[in-house]
């Protein structure tokens, strides 16, 4: 019976497949016969059919997971972790005061001149905080609907990370490295585990605010992993995906064509080359045409009830975090692996815009209610148990404040709050102590490379295992560094 040109096409990318699987592998012609002599099957097993014609098909993680899908609330800027989590009377207390030089030796901070110009005083907060929940949690009271989730929550209050300034320090945060190049931790899970979404990609980026994250898209990018793991930015209104729609004029059976005929030269060039990046443009092309139809629909809320609006404050918050929150509850359901919703400006250094008063009071009410509300629904459709929920930004604030024309803060890298719910981490949990004065941990420190090896834990991954050989060199997510945070899972 002739072979059709479809079942030709696959039986060719196979091949390819193989090809690259061998030379990644360091194996010649020689050794590639021998293995087919020996019978090696359980070594070409590990190219599935499915990882051929998709390559972001779900994979077998190492370990059964506690999560299978990502929601990261990135708050872009460092959030001030004195305003809104960690409580600290003391610091209050010493408002006005000269802080100790014995907190500053060996310290470096952001903005040299603004801190330390006629020494830099402690600032107390002027936000009232309340225990909340079973769990007892300070929240303050600029976030009312966050302090009603606090038992679904494991609040990190001893956050560390390296590097002090936005760009650099978000891309620690994502890649965890501050060089440009490194994969972000969406591209190292979807490629790690892939997705179970056929017509979207595995990794999807939502941004609201003012502006986008400093660092743009290298903080969602793939590094040296192949680009069809990077992050794809799609838009809550308008058009989702831009240059998606099909021009006028162009028929379905047009478009057909241009892309069977794009995909043969590029099936020619594979076999020919065994590049893994043509395997992608392959994807890229299949990917599109399936999210001509999958995108609209997803960004279609008029399924959706008044009162899911209103409960993650859609047409209400002035912000379209709201919308992004419930869109990342549609993309869980799709399947999709890992969202990253981005929203700034959280860099409250007290000049115009970025003041500890009415903006940040502002920057609050705009992710508080859908913050609360996405917990509450992931939980009442039964996604929760299966979805890891993180929230929180690249670096935190100082006790002391900052001298300029209003009340501000510098950035801080030694002790911030993140926290997490769902996906196996323990509900009603609070992990880590800090001084006195809020600007060191004194219990449980938790450094981005920890948090980072946990995340990959609950999805089930083992981060000294999920590596890629690059220039002759392994590398993973958590360099040569990571202690998983066990207070925080089940």
């Amino acid at each position: 019976m002739p072979i059709s040109p479809k079942a030709k096409e696959n039986e060719l990318l196979k091949a390819a497949t193989r090809r690259q699987f061998f030379s990644r592998c360091g194996l010649g012609v020689g050794s590639m016969a021998l293995a087919s002599l020996a019978k090696q099957d359980a070594l070409r097993a590990s190219i599935s059919e499915d990882a051929t014609d998709n390559p972001i098909a779900a994979k077998q993680p190492h370990f059964l997971p506690k999560a299978k899908n990502i929601i990261y609330l990135f708050m872009a800027g460092g959030p001030s972790q004195l305003e809104l989590f960690d409580y600290k009377p003391t610091l209050q207390q010493y408002n006005g005061k000269v802080i100790p030089e014995s907190y500053l030796e060996g310290k470096r901070f952001a903005f040299m001149n603004s801190s330390f110009k006629n020494r830099s005083t402690l600032l107390g907060t002027r936000r009232e905080f309340k225990q909340h929940g079973q769990s007892g949690m300070w929240v303050s009271e600029l976030l009312p609907h966050t302090a009603g989730i606090v038992d679904e929550c494991t609040f990190l209050r001893t956050c560390k990370t390296n590097l002090f300034n936005h760009a650099p320090a978000k891309l620690f945060m994502n890649t965890g490295s501050g060089q440009f190049g490194r994969p972000s931790m969406g591209a190292w899970t979807t490629y790690g585990l892939g997705s179970a979404c056929e017509d979207l990609p595995g990794f999807v980026v939502l941004q609201s605010g003012p502006r986008g994250p400093r660092g743009g898209a290298v903080n969602w990018g793939s590094g040296f992993l192949p680009t069809v793991h990077q992050g794809v930015p799609l838009r809550g209104q308008g058009e989702p995906i831009l240059n998606l729609t099909t021009p006028d004029g162009i028929t379905d059976k047009a478009q057909k064509s241009v892309i069977d005929a794009v995909k043969s030269m590029n099936l020619k060039r594979l076999i020919e080359t065994g590049d893994p990046e043509i395997s992608t443009r392959i994807s890229a092309y299949e990917m599109a045409y399936k999210m001509q139809s999958s995108a609209p629909d997803l960004i279609d809320l008029s399924n959706e009830s008044q009162e899911t609006m209103d409960m993650y404050g859609v047409e209400s918050n002035g912000s379209n975090f709201g919308r992004n929150c419930l869109l990342a509850r549609r993309l869980v359901e799709k399947g999709v692996r890992f969202i990253q919703l981005y929203h700034t400006n959280w860099d409250s250094h007290g000049g115009p815009g970025e003041n500890l008063q009415g903006d940040f009071e502002k920057v609050c009410r705009e992710i508080d209610q859908p913050c609360a509300a996405l917990i509450k629904d992931l939980k009442r459709r039964g996604l929760l148990d299966d979805t890891l929920v993180i929230w929180g930004g690249e670096f935190g604030r100082t006790p002391m404040g900052e001298n300029r024309s209003s009340t501000g803060r510098n950035h801080h890298i030694d002790a911030f709050t993140m926290w997490f719910a769902g996906g196996g981490t323990k509900p009603g949990n609070i992990v880590g102590e800090t001084d006195e004065l809020g600007f060191d941990a004194v219990l449980d420190p938790a450094h981005t490379h920890d948090i980072h090896a946990t995340i990959l834990h609950l999805m089930g991954m083992d981060h000294e295992k999920l590596t890629f050989r690059f220039q002759g060199r392994d590398f993973r997510l958590t360099d040569i560094h990571g202690d998983l945070i066990d207070k925080m899972y089940v």
